[in-house]
């Protein structure tokens, strides 16, 4: 070695290679979705949770969406929990149809606490239910979502995850570019991941939980990303998340910059804290296993370390072109033309999937700022990193009254347009 940093400098560069190819070569296999024989009678039953914390100007909406879902009402209930509310959240969805109950607890706040605490009740209680199905109260629920979960759970899957659309794209910048990121993830990441055999990891809304994992193995996801939790909780035993592309739930999307900074801060902070409990875990059963997906598990939990350390890379590297202080190996090991397809790729697939979904004119032009919403992790990411530790739960205020009709004329999207020809042929 010709520089006593390349000690340090040459593991980093090797870790910036490896990671590139595979989120390079992993996004290709989620530009197309493999053809899918379905299971269209219904057979399963499911208990459909809200955990609701003060969600009183939208809470309606989504109850009313939900009675209207393209499955026999017999086979599923929608149920609601209030939890600490101070507003008319229980009121408003008991009087829109759903089962309330309501949660107070000072010492034990959180989505992961609610969520443990209504599990308990479905157990205990003498109407059980073949798969629990979970939405944040702010969402809208595409009406064939529940017939696409029925056909996955007929198929043996367990722990699923649907497609997380937006709700409110077009309302701002920041909304835009937080679903142009969701839309991308959806696609070269967990459809990517589907299709090549790995897990996808749950979203903490529009997700599907077979009950006899839950009661074998139990929730104790409390963290603040009860999702990823239990997603790792769930893979170091050999289960899978898998993907549903076509069982879609649109999600409402931060207005401004600031809530969206709380938002993911909080993402960011739950992610490292799953990171450290569950990487050695995972590496060990991994290996024990000779489990490919559960290896892949840690690859998702180093995510932000990655973030992190191709940033400080970055830093070095034009210190080093003032004052060169270790080995630049990163076009030894691939050419300098393969750098330069890596790096119009990132501007490529983004593209590519808005022109799959068939995004509205307004979100191209949003897309202009997508750069900046992406590159807007690094600080967000390194905050998170510096609390990791404190697990205050933030919650985001949401604001947009929608009905599910409103969000299938105004998102122009692939999906909104066969939501819709489903919703008319049903009426």
């Amino acid at each position: 070695m010709n520089y006593i940093f390349d000690y340090i400098m040459i593991p980093m560069q090797l870790i910036i290679v490896f990671f590139t190819l595979y989120y390079f070569f992993l996004a290709f296999f989620g530009i197309f979705k493999r053809h899918e024989s379905k299971i269209t009678t219904p057979k399963n039953t499911f208990a459909v949770i809200v955990a609701a914390h003060n969600e009183e100007q939208v809470i309606g909406q989504l109850v009313e969406n939900l009675h209207i879902l393209n499955y026999p009402s017999e086979l599923y209930d929608i149920y609601v929990i209030a939890d600490n509310c101070k507003d008319k959240t229980a009121l408003i969805a008991k009087n829109a149809g759903a089962i309330v109950h309501e949660r107070f607890s000072l010492d034990q706040k959180g989505k992961g606490y609610a969520m443990e605490w209504m599990f308990e009740k479905l157990f205990t209680q003498k109407k059980q239910y073949d798969a629990v199905v979970v939405f944040d109260a702010d969402n809208l629920v595409d009406t064939n979502f529940l017939l696409e979960m029925n056909n996955r759970l007929c198929k043996g899957e367990k722990v699923i995850q649907g497609y997380l659309d937006a709700k409110n794209p077009n309302d701002t910048w920041i909304s835009a570019t937080f679903a142009i990121s969701f839309w991308v993830v959806n696609h070269i990441w967990h459809l990517a991941k589907y299709n090549v055999g790995l897990s996808s990891v749950l979203g903490g809304t529009g997700m599907c939980i077979s009950t006899d994992i839950l009661k074998k193995f139990g929730w104790g996801a409390t963290c603040l990303t009860e999702d990823m939790e239990f997603t790792m909780k769930v893979l170091l035993i050999g289960i899978r998340t898998t993907w549903a592309h076509d069982a879609i739930v649109y999600d409402e999307k931060p207005l401004t910059f600031k809530q969206s900074w709380k938002q993911r801060k909080r993402w960011a902070q739950g992610h490292f804290d799953v990171a450290g409990r569950f990487i050695p875990k995972l590496l060990i059963e991994g290996i024990k296993r000779r489990d490919i997906r559960i290896l892949d598990g840690i690859l998702h939990l180093i995510q932000p370390y990655f973030l992190l350390l191709s940033t400080l890379f970055v830093l070095f590297s034009y210190i080093g072109y003032i004052t060169p202080f270790y080995t630049n190996i990163l076009y030894m090991v691939l050419p300098i033309e393969v750098w330069t397809i890596i790096g119009v790729g990132q501007y490529i697939f983004p593209a590519i999937i808005l022109f799959k979904i068939r995004a509205n004119w307004k979100t191209w032009i949003y897309s202009i700022f997508y750069p900046l919403f992406i590159y807007s992790w690094i600080p967000i990411t390194f905050v998170g990193y510096l609390h990791r530790h404190e697990r205050n739960w933030s919650h985001t205020k949401h604001t947009r009254s929608l009905s599910y009709q409103d969000v299938l004329l105004s998102n122009s999207t692939e999906f909104s347009k066969e939501s819709l020809v489903s919703k008319q042929a049903i009426k």
